[in-house]
């Protein structure tokens, strides 16, 4: 009787990725009794791609958290559970309370037709048009519902002291997309005292940085609210002073990465070669477009240099970019280069890449670049980041590392591992020089890349890297 006239509404693991069976909760935002705004952020999840925040697609309130922080949930399972009925339940008449809860509990149907909004979506119009519809099916009943639809209104007022410090006021809410409200709780900054500049209306991540001066010490409280800081600790604190091993669960972003490169190890014939190559005219290229005022606020760096290499060797070579269809016995060619880069991150090794790298001019590959490193490194890499890439640079010079054996990230044909640049003694124009050096290695799937067409792809690499002049004459 109780949870009917609640009309308790279920939200389920989404699948935050394609084809992702799992994910691990990392944290809670809200707690059983707070109050939830369609469009809020209620948790952060870990998948074997990246960590996502996940917003609730319906108000109400919390009353029930499913799993605790740390537990690996299978997508489709409930994690939380919201009382809806309360918004609704300020009717005129208390007789009409026993016909809302049908109402209510029909419209909890509803939203199986449409999966929850993911990250970076923010509060969607169609949330606000299907509160008004709701408010609207009971009007047949009784004609004096409808026009207290902003009779949710009320409902948010218990919510102004919410812990997780992101403002919930109905109809007023600011709009912000999740991890801009996350930000500012970080922060201590209220979106309602924040200037939108977005489109729309809409508050930014620069909003907030620009109102956390002055408003950070006047809320410090909210950033301890959230009990799921308590997760992490176990492992921190896990081993005693004289344990002699400590035992990590293999999870999320580690265990897709092992899975991976064991699948990619036993099912694609590797082959790696290698080339020891003289960049002193790319380092010294590099050190003059740093100094050219055109090129002022362009991260350049050895890092671009290479990706430029390699896409122009690949533009001479473009068979080294298809990939292998083993269900359909084909081999797909690829007639654009999603260049993957790949990162260490304190959550494990993934490979975002940037979409149509080909196409892009120099400052915009080193944009694209800087953009992709700086947000894998702070975990607000997407899922859609990192599918549909074609082939990798892996830059192991940033370790003082000469080269390795890379791994192919699964569904490529190739990938390039980038050595540290280092003076070494050169033979340079008939004389023994010293010269800025680096190696480059190549691992390529031999069921679709021959010998001649690896040899030809690194040695374009390493001759754009010796004549950087060849970045114009090469078409």
């Amino acid at each position: 009787m109780t949870e009917s006239a609640q009309a308790v509404r279920e939200f389920k693991m989404p699948d935050v990725g394609e084809g992702l069976t799992e994910a691990e909760i990392l944290k809670w935002y809200v707690q059983p009794g707070d109050t939830v705004t369609d469009g809020q952020v209620v948790c952060e999840v870990e998948t074997a791609k990246a960590a996502v925040e996940l917003p609730i697609p319906f108000d109400g309130t919390v009353r029930e958290l499913r799993f605790a922080e740390g537990t690996t949930v299978d997508v489709g399972q409930v994690i939380i559970s919201v009382a809806t009925g309360g918004a609704e339940a300020p009717a005129p008449e208390p007789e009409a309370a026993p016909a809302e809860a049908p109402a209510a509990e029909a419209e909890s149907a509803e939203p199986q037709g449409r999966q929850p909004v993911l990250v970076g979506y923010g509060v969607s119009e169609s949330s606000t048009k299907r509160r008004a519809r709701r408010s609207a099916e009971p009007a047949p009943a009784a004609q004096a519902p409808a026009p207290e639809a902003p009779a949710p209104a009320p409902a948010p007022a218990p919510a102004a002291p919410v812990a997780n410090g992101t403002p919930v006021s109905g109809a007023d809410r600011p709009l912000a997309k999740p991890p801009v409200r996350k930000l500012a709780k970080d922060l201590g900054v209220d979106l309602a005292t924040v200037v939108p500049t977005g489109e729309g209306g809409v508050v930014t991540r620069e909003d907030v940085h620009a109102a956390a001066a002055p408003q950070a010490p006047a809320e410090p409280a909210p950033a301890p609210a959230p009990q799921p800081e308590a997760a992490p600790a176990p492992q921190a604190a896990a081993p005693a002073p004289d344990a002699r091993e400590t035992r990590v669960p293999v999870k999320g972003v580690r265990k897709a990465t092992a899975q991976a490169m064991v699948g990619s190890a036993f099912t694609a014939p590797h082959v790696t070669e290698f080339v020891t190559v003289d960049v002193t005219r790319t380092m010294k290229l590099v050190e003059k477009m740093k100094a050219d005022k055109d090129l002022a606020g362009v991260r350049i760096n050895p890092l671009l240099m290479v990706a430029r290499a390699l896409l122009v060797a690949i533009r001479r070579n473009p068979d080294i970019s298809a990939a292998w269809d083993e269900a359909n016995q084909e081999i797909v060619r690829k007639h654009y280069v999603n260049l993957g880069i790949a990162a260490a991150t304190p959550r494990g090794l993934i490979v975002p890449n940037i979409k149509d790298a080909q196409a892009k001019t120099l400052p915009e590959l080193a944009a694209a670049l800087g953009e992709l490193v700086s947000t894998a490194r702070e975990g607000r890499t997407s899922p859609a980041d990192m599918q549909g890439g074609t082939v990798t640079i892996t830059n192991v010079g940033v370790f003082g590392v000469d080269t390795g054996t890379p791994i192919l990230n699964p569904g490529e044909s190739a990938i390039l591992a980038f050595g540290a640049v280092k003076w070494q003694p050169w033979v340079h124009k008939g004389k023994v020089k010293p010269r800025q050096v680096t190696t480059l290695a190549l691992s390529f799937d031999h069921r679709l890349v021959d010998g001649e067409l690896g040899s030809k792809v690194l040695a374009d690499v390493a001759a754009v890297l010796e004549h950087p002049k060849r970045l114009l004459t090469w078409t």
